[in-house]
């Protein structure tokens, strides 16, 4: 029995990588023979370069650069096996994680070292970049990341503004004359979650030039592969940090299931909460969800049993599995 295992991560919580180990693990307790493939996955967060550096045999790339509050922190982004490709996430420089619940301020906060890393990939001669947006800690538009590339931002008065979300609105032109002219020749596919639509043409988030906009969990899922993975297997098993009404929108649970699907394997959806509306992802072929929460407890110590929790949730659902299948009719 093949059983593939393809979650994205849970966000603060568990990279894809170990949730797959630890939904394997789960579930080797009742089907210790089966054949799992584990693909770690994601749609354009956290965990988007590990997988395209896997999927491709490549190499990550380290580097220090500024964090979403200004601080420096050390991030990365990934090379692809033939060295022609640069996959960046804007989490691993500008993301969530990296800044402490009580400092969290949009309105501060700067996407500046997620252009620092499209910069030194340019260095390298690197012109094909995929730019994964999701799990950011900015609401900028993309002027910090802009910034860095040598793009000014002037108000009113023709003053130069700090990039960061509260002086978005007070842009009153945008200076390109010293944007990194690499930009020209490179071509940028932005891979994002969730179908958002961005500002307009002068817009910061439209500077650079020869930028696709497609789903990142599409350009993840051709690069592991999930449909050979897929083929002839007896369950697909995905999930991230939630799933509710918003996965229906693009996130990698509807991803794996819309590819299981196209050769009629079950899917199961296991997520750290199931919120509002989660249950119109059965129209998008997710057949059972599940929420590896075992009682109501403060975050901090959700966040730290993840692991524990989701070995048990895939136990528990194996088990059910392993009941089901010898109740007669």
């Amino acid at each position: 029995m093949k059983i593939v295992i393809a979650p994205d991560s849970f966000k603060e919580s568990l990279s894809a990588e170990k949730c797959c180990q630890a939904i394997k693990a789960g579930f080797s307790t009742l089907f210790p023979d089966a054949n799992y493939i584990c693909l770690p996955i994601a749609d354009g967060g956290e965990g988007t370069v590990d997988a395209m550096v896997a999927a491709t045999g490549g190499n990550i790339v380290t580097l220090e650069v500024c964090g979403p509050m200004g601080e420096k922190v050390n991030a990365f982004y990934g090379l692809t096996g033939d060295g022609k490709t640069a996959v960046i996430e804007m989490a691993a420089a500008s993301g969530l994680m990296l800044v402490a619940p009580e400092k969290r301020n949009p309105l501060l906060a700067s996407s500046f070292g997620t252009g620092e890393l499209i910069r030194h990939a340019l260095d390298n001669d690197i012109r094909h970049i995929i730019l994964g947006i999701g799990g950011s800690a900015t609401v900028d538009g993309g002027m910090g990341m802009a910034q860095a590339l040598g793009v000014r931002f002037l108000d009113a008065d023709g003053q130069v503004l700090a990039a960061n979300g509260g002086n978005l609105a007070r842009v009153a032109s945008i200076e390109m004359e010293e944007c990194d002219p690499r930009l020209a020749n490179c071509h940028i596919e932005v891979a994002c979650d969730v179908d958002n639509p961005l500002v307009g043409a002068r817009g910061a988030a439209a500077v650079f030039l020869n930028a696709d906009i497609k789903p990142g969990i599409e350009i993840v899922l051709n690069a592991v592969n999930l449909a050979q993975a897929v083929q002839g297997a007896a369950l697909v098993i995905t999930g991230e940090g939630r799933i509710d009404s918003q996965t229906a929108g693009g996130k990698a649970p509807l991803g794996v299931a819309s590819v299981a699907k196209q050769f009629n394997v079950p899917v199961i959806g296991i997520a750290g909460v199931l919120g509002d509306g989660v249950e119109v992802v059965h129209q998008y072929g997710i057949d059972a969800v599940f929420s590896i929460l075992p009682r109501l407890a403060p975050l901090a110590e959700v966040l730290a049993s993840g692991e524990t929790n989701l070995f048990n949730s895939a136990r528990n659902i194996a088990c059910a599995i392993k009941i089901g299948q010898g109740i007669k009719n």
